[in-house]
C-alpha cells in the first residue's frame, strides 16, 4: 500500500511543490511510464508521480498508476495551487469532491462529477496540524494565513485524497519557501526523514464531519484546531442546497450531499465513530431540524462545540 504524491506539469504551484519533495532526497531514479514521471521513495512507501494533465481532470489516476506499477494506492496527496479573488497569501488544505452541484452525474464546474464527493485521507487532522506547527516556527508565519478548505472539485477518484495547495496568486504559487515549508511537512506526516509517520489511522476513534458555513470553515476549523479530533469532509452552505421552505418535509440535493460525505467519510475511516458539528448560525431553524434528522436516520449524533473541545 502506497502514498501517491501527485503533480502536474500544467499548475505551476504543482511543479514548484514537485521539486521541493524531490529535493528532500530518499528517492530512487526516475521511471517513465505510460501515465507519467514516477519515483519511489527508497524507505517509506511513497511514490511521487508527475502527470502532463492538470490534476483536477485526472479522473481515475489512482487506478490507473496501480494497474502501471501493480502496487495499491492507499492515500492521494495532489499538490497544487489555490486560486482566490482576495489574492492573500495561504497554505491550505482539503477534501475533494462535487456533492452539492446538479444535475447529478454530469462533469463538475471544476472536474470531478456532480453529486460525488471522494473519500478524504485520515491523514487530515495530522496534515493540518503539522502545517499549523510547521508555518509557526517559519520565517511565513506573518505572511501566510493557514486555512481549511471545504469539500470542492475534482478529480474523480475512488481511493482517500486530499489537496495540499499554496495560494493564493501566481507570485506565491512559485516561492520556493512555500514549496519547502509544505515538503517539511509532507516529510514528517510520511515519515520521509527517518521519523515515524503521522496520522495512521488505527480502525478505532471518533471522526467529526461539518456541516454548513463558508468556504474556510471557520468554525469547523476552531473545533478542529481545540481539540485535535479527526475529521472527514466539510460542507459549506453552497453544498447543501434546499429546495423550498417546507418545515414537515424540506426537498432539495441537500440529503444526497449530506449522505455522500458520510457515506465517504466512512469508507475514509472504517471502524470509526462518526459524528457530525454543525455551523447552526449559518442556517435557518428549519434547516437545522431537517439535517439534524437525517443523520439521525444515518446513526450520525451532532454536538455542539463545547461537547467536542475537551
Amino acid at each position: 500500500m502506497v502514498t501517491l504524491l501527485l503533480a502536474s506539469r500544467a499548475d505551476n504551484a504543482s511543479l514548484n511543490l514537485y521539486e521541493a519533495v524531490a529535493e528532500l532526497g530518499g528517492w530512487e531514479e526516475s521511471e517513465y511510464l505510460q501515465h507519467g514521471l514516477l519515483m519511489r521513495h527508497s524507505v517509506r512507501p511513497v511514490h511521487l508521480l508527475l502527470i502532463d494533465k492538470l490534476h483536477i481532470l485526472a479522473d481515475g489516476i489512482d487506478l490507473i498508476h496501480e494497474k502501471e506499477t501493480t502496487e495499491s494506492v492507499e492515500e492521494v496527496l495532489v499538490l497544487s495551487r489555490h486560486a482566490a479573488k482576495s489574492g492573500i497569501p495561504s497554505l491550505t488544505v482539503h477534501a475533494i469532491g462535487v456533492p452539492g452541484e446538479v444535475p447529478h452525474g454530469e462533469v463538475g464546474f471544476a472536474g470531478g462529477e456532480k453529486g460525488l464527493a471522494v473519500p478524504p485521507s485520515p491523514r487530515f487532522a495530522a496534515i493540518f496540524s503539522a502545517l499549523i506547527e510547521e508555518t509557526n516556527n517559519s520565517d511565513l508565519a506573518n505572511e501566510f494565513d493557514i486555512s481549511l478548505e471545504t469539500t470542492h472539485h475534482g478529480p474523480v477518484l475512488t481511493r482517500p485524497t486530499l489537496y495540499l495547495e499554496i495560494g493564493s496568486k501566481e507570485s506565491e504559487w512559485i516561492r520556493k519557501d512555500a514549496s519547502s515549508l509544505w515538503a517539511i511537512v509532507i516529510s514528517r506526516v510520511l515519515g520521509l526523514s527517518e521519523n515515524e509517520p503521522e496520522g495512521e489511522w488505527k480502525g478505532q476513534g471518533e471522526v467529526m464531519v461539518g456541516f454548513g458555513g463558508g468556504h474556510y470553515a471557520p468554525r469547523h476549523s476552531d473545533i478542529v484546531i481545540r481539540s485535535g479530533v479527526n475529521f472527514g469532509h466539510l460542507l459549506a452552505n453552497y453544498a447543501l442546497i434546499f429546495d423550498d421552505e417546507d418545515p414537515e418535509s424540506p426537498s432539495g440535493p441537500w440529503v444526497h450531499s449530506l449522505r455522500e460525505a458520510i457515506e465517504k467519510t466512512r469508507i475514509a475511516y472504517p471502524g470509526g465513530v462518526i459524528f457530525a458539528h454543525l455551523d447552526r448560525k449559518s442556517f435557518k431553524g428549519w434547516q437545522r431540524n431537517a439535517i439534524i434528522n437525517e443523520l439521525s436516520s444515518l446513526g450520525v449524533q451532532v454536538r455542539r462545540g463545547k461537547e467536542i473541545v475537551p
